[in-house]
């Protein structure tokens, strides 16, 4: 699918082609605009997101609201009433490569029905300039339009371990293919991506026991087994101080369920997240994040039950504390921690240690977004968490000004966007952000 060549100055210019990108060079191509999209990796569409081939690997959402396109959520589901009609359940949490499929299905589609709307080109995009995009290679794309989708970056300490005793990247080929079937380890982080490589390494043979060392030592929820009525939350929800909206949301919990509180919120948490004052916004940072994230972005219930039976079994333990020092010794690792609200420092040694904490978005460690920073080009959010955007995904510039030849999508957007890692989340963005280029580009004409 992939064709190297230069693009013409008229074509949307997309950095990033996993899932963000790609779906949005195909809803382009379905509006009639031609967009370029290059990708480190190549694996167009479905990025590492969805491009996993163990079945153990499942969508975090429910198959009837995984479609690609925005106001078509079952668009996967009826994808698989045509492809895999043994597996069309509405209710089912399906394997990511499943997804996957059906995403290269898609842009399959899209290209027979718009020839030539969309260039594939495999390179790693090193900077953005004010009319182009250059390459590794030495290679410079003319870029009337630029969006940055470079999805998640990987973990912060992807890359600096050396001995081997420390994956740094769990995603990273073959990453936990080295653990021996009896090793010991210990896993830092209790989030997502725990979550996926305990249930790959009880799938693999792996009989040995994991600690678990988190900031609050919480693990992801699973999701209800029927489907929660969204609960509409009141005004003391929606405004004021976090310890009022905390007291309503722990009401309207007690009248409904938790769950329903949060479908509730799920539409509106993009805007309440760009009301909010930088203030309110830290405050949300330090006290809630950790328990937002692992109700509100929950896991299949088989992966749940994996996790409760290898916890049952003492083979995980999820253990709060604070890690200091990562490293690695003659006949292993050995971590260096302090329990939450202590003063303690202790030390847990295994076989190896596995870096499970997550996307380590560092702005000005990237090298794409640094120098765009650096050159006033964008500017960072006022808590760094990331580039500061319009409510159309434009990168604020130095002086205040939106540019209105750089756009962000996705994740690398989770700074001014808040929910802009998962599936229907996306789509809606990518929905909003066709419609944006249509009418700026049809302007300029």
């Amino acid at each position: 699918m992939t064709r190297e060549e230069s693009a013409p100055a008229a074509r949307v210019m997309i950095v990033g082609g996993g899932f963000s990108g790609a779906m949005l060079a195909a809803r382009l191509a379905e509006t009639g605009l031609a967009s370029t999209v290059i990708d480190r990796s190549g694996r167009f569409g479905v990025g590492v997101a969805y491009s996993s081939r163990f079945e153990g690997h499942l969508l975090n959402v429910r198959a009837e609201r995984m479609g690609a396109v925005d106001g078509r959520p079952d668009g996967f589901f009826k994808w698989l009433s045509t492809h895999h009609p043994a597996r069309a359940d509405p209710d089912a949490f399906l394997p990511r490569r499943l997804y996957g499929d059906y995403l290269r299905d898609r842009l399959a589609a899209v290209e027979r029905a718009a020839p030539g709307c969309i260039d594939w080109i495999a390179g790693d995009a090193v900077e953005l300039t004010r009319d182009a995009v250059r390459l590794a290679d030495g290679r410079s794309l003319p870029a009337r339009i630029i969006v940055l989708a470079t999805g998640n970056p990987a973990p912060r300490m992807a890359g600096q371990d050396r001995s081997g005793r420390l994956i740094t990247d769990p995603w990273a080929t073959d990453a936990l293919e080295q653990i021996g079937p009896d090793d010991d380890l210990v896993i830092l982080g209790s989030g997502l991506t725990m979550a996926d490589t305990a249930v790959w390494l009880d799938s693999h043979g792996w009989r040995g026991r994991a600690t678990v060392i988190s900031r609050r030592g919480l693990r992801p929820r699973s999701h209800a087994a029927g489907h929660p009525i969204p609960a509409p939350p009141p005004t003391d929800l929606r405004s004021g101080r976090l310890s009022r909206r905390l007291a309503a949301f722990r009401r309207l919990s007690g009248a409904s369920d938790w769950q329903a509180v949060m479908e509730g919120l799920r539409p509106v948490t993009a805007d309440l997240w760009r009301d909010a004052d930088v203030q309110t916004r830290a405050r949300f940072l330090r006290h809630l994040r950790p328990w937002w994230d692992v109700h509100r972005h929950r896991i299949a219930p088989s992966v749940g039950e994996v996790l409760t039976r290898m916890e049952q079994a003492g083979r995980l333990s999820i253990l709060a504390g604070r890690i200091e020092d990562v490293a690695a010794t003659s006949g292993g690792v050995t971590v260096a921690w302090r329990p939450a609200g202590s003063a303690d420092r202790r030390e847990v040694t295994a076989a190896r240690a596995i870096d499970c904490t997550g996307p380590g978005h560092a702005p000005l460690d990237a090298p794409l977004t640094a120098s765009l920073v650096a050159g006033g080009r964008a500017r960072l959010e006022p808590l760094g968490l990331g580039l500061d955007l319009d409510q159309d995904g434009r990168a604020i510039r130095a002086d205040g000004s939106p540019d209105p030849a750089l756009f962000v999508l996705g994740p690398p957007a989770y700074a001014a966007f808040w929910e802009t890692t998962a599936v229907p989340d996306i789509r809606g963005r990518i929905e909003r952000l066709t419609a944006v280029l249509n009418g700026q580009i049809s302007a300029s004409r």
